[in-house]
């Protein structure tokens, strides 16, 4: 199952300030997401700031376990973050989350981000099932 990428930062907040997230479903348990890195995402080096990919994995894959989640919110219980390579201004980042194991209260994931083909993160992490729905 392909669909088209949607925009998931459409309420004011971090995301949307850093021009949001494109989201989509590939399967019942893998997910994609995808941006453009500019400007604003850059540090003194002049590549993208590590804290900015972290943001995108954990927007990306939040939004992952959500969907997986019977629309539930899911909080960020932990991310491990290996950074590989970097990327820099107009690079399209592309992430890619698979659902390893979804629990009563947990969902487990890996995420990796590529750019022109070539991994330049992967993380996995343990998100929170709230009892909150998503209105």
């Amino acid at each position: 199952m392909t669909n088209k990428f949607e925009q998931i930062s459409f309420k004011p907040g971090f995301m949307k300030h850093n021009n949001g997230l494109l989201f989509r479903k590939v399967s019942d348990n893998e997910f994609e997401f995808k941006t453009i890195i500019n400007e604003n995402h850059l540090n003194r080096a002049g590549i993208t700031h590590g804290g900015y990919i972290a943001s995108i994995i954990d927007a990306g894959s939040g939004t992952g376990a959500h969907r997986v989640s019977d629309n539930k919110i899911c909080v960020t219980i932990s991310l491990d973050i290996k950074f590989i390579a970097a990327t820099k201004l107009g690079d399209e980042i592309l992430g890619y989350v698979n659902i390893q194991k979804v629990t009563k209260s947990l969902v487990f994931l890996i995420c990796d981000l590529k750019c022109n083909e070539k991994i330049i993160a992967s993380a996995s992490g343990v998100w929170k099932k709230t009892k909150k729905k998503l209105v």
